[in-house]
């Protein structure tokens, strides 16, 4: 008589530390990309420099098209390992641990700080108090149509917690349909994925063309780092469909030198039509949605090479055979892994702090730059280390294991 036992899983791959390196170099960098639209002429942040610059955001581009997708993706990854090893339940109650609980405190606590500071920035008449703001900014109503944006507010927002908000959606959309799932079916019409893409050349780019689609057709959101904000649902998932099999990994490996040369390609070509169009992201004209096509696909080739790359530099060595990576290394990788959430929900409202105060030098804006970026760097690393990572109370606050 069959009984409904799960198949003999393979073995969980060991620990990739270069996904934990790009994290950090991802999040790391949103200080230097947080501090340069400071300084940006086509960007409503929320301190502006007095002298501002076109190339700021040219400049920028090319991280945008990158370094958000990757975040998803690799979130995607660590999503299926988390599934196998804490069951659908245990998975939803841990997201909401590591992820709910540091946006409902941050987007409390440290949220209000930037609007404010915008509105002391932008009218030299303005003084209410901080906690004379608070209210106003702890108004609030729900507005459905915005999902998962729910609750909406005149000056309140999630502000860069975003990113928070999409993950714990879409890893809470995510636990049901992995308990449903049909598993035998879905693993082989996965075996036979994979299996296509490991033998035929070219098979790891044809995501490039729904992600080139949903750019194309559901425009994109600047609020969101420039995609639409359900396209990182698509790298989410491919991240998970990725985790599934090795062969994934192989056909990345493999593809990794071609997809950095085609997404440079096509990152160029969108260009003009980004630098032309008057509404570019949302527009509908043949010009500028052929370049949020394009822009859509150079994302995904991307995504595809920078891993790839990275994982070309350290081979996967067996389990039986690990490879005696020496003390210091490890403790690294593990430092950098529990602190790349904290830094991500510290970072910004750090530069906007010290924006508002760097903004009223009478200096190049080079030098005012680079001292926004040396100072909030050092206040958020020191946040970090003496303010959050010290105590029990503030690791659950920032979603941090005790």
């Amino acid at each position: 008589m069959a009984t409904r036992t799960e198949p003999a899983q393979a073995p969980l791959p060991e620990r990739r530390p270069e996904l934990d390196a790009i994290r950090m170099l991802v999040v790391i960098g949103l200080v230097f990309f947080h501090s340069a639209l400071v300084f940006a002429a086509d960007d409503d942040f929320y301190v502006k420099n007095a002298e501002t610059t076109e190339a700021i955001m040219i400049i920028a581009g090319f991280g945008v098209v990158w370094a958000m997708p990757l975040l998803f993706l690799i979130s995607g990854l660590g999503a299926w390992h988390s599934l196998q090893r804490r069951g659908a339940g245990g998975f939803a109650r841990e997201r909401l641990l590591r992820l709910g609980v540091p946006l409902v405190f941050a987007t409390l606590a440290l949220n209000p700080l930037p609007q404010w500071l915008r509105l002391r920035s932008a009218d030299a008449d303005y003084h209410e108090s901080y906690l004379g703001f608070l209210p106003r900014f702890y108004d609030v109503h729900l507005e459905p149509e915005e999902f998962p944006f729910l609750v909406q507010g005149e000056h309140f927002e999630t502000g860069h917690l975003w990113f928070v908000v999409l993950l714990l959606a879409f890893s809470l959309m995510l636990a049901p349909f992995h308990r449903w799932l049909p598993r035998e079916r879905v693993r082989r019409i996965g075996d036979k994925v994979a299996e296509a893409t490991l033998h035929r050349r070219g098979v790891v780019f044809l995501p490039a063309l729904a992600f080139a689609a949903i750019c194309a057709f559901a425009r994109l959101e600047e609020d969101y780092a420039g995609w639409h904000r359900w396209s990182y649902l698509l790298f989410f998932v491919a991240g998970f469909v990725l985790a599934t099999d090795d062969r994934f990994r192989t056909a990345m490996r493999r593809e990794a030198g071609t997809a950095a040369w085609l997404g440079a390609l096509l990152f160029a070509a969108a260009g003009p039509g980004f630098a032309l169009a008057d509404e570019p992201f949302t527009e509908m004209t043949a010009l500028a949605t052929a370049s949020r096509a394009l822009f859509g696909a150079a994302g995904w080739c991307l995504v595809v090479a920078i891993p790839g790359l990275l994982d070309r530099r350290r081979p996967a060595q067996p389990r039986a055979a690990p490879n005696p990576t020496p003390t210091t290394r490890r403790r690294l990788y593990g430092y950098l892994a529990a602190a790349v959430l904290p830094l991500y929900v510290l970072h910004q409202p750090i530069v906007v702090a010290v924006a508002y105060f760097v903004v009223g030098w009478s200096a190049p804006i080079l030098v005012e730059y680079v001292v926004l970026v040396v100072i909030s760097l050092i206040l958020t690393l020191t946040a970090y280390e003496l303010l959050v990572r010290r105590t029990r109370a503030t690791r659950f606050l920032f979603g941090m294991r005790p």
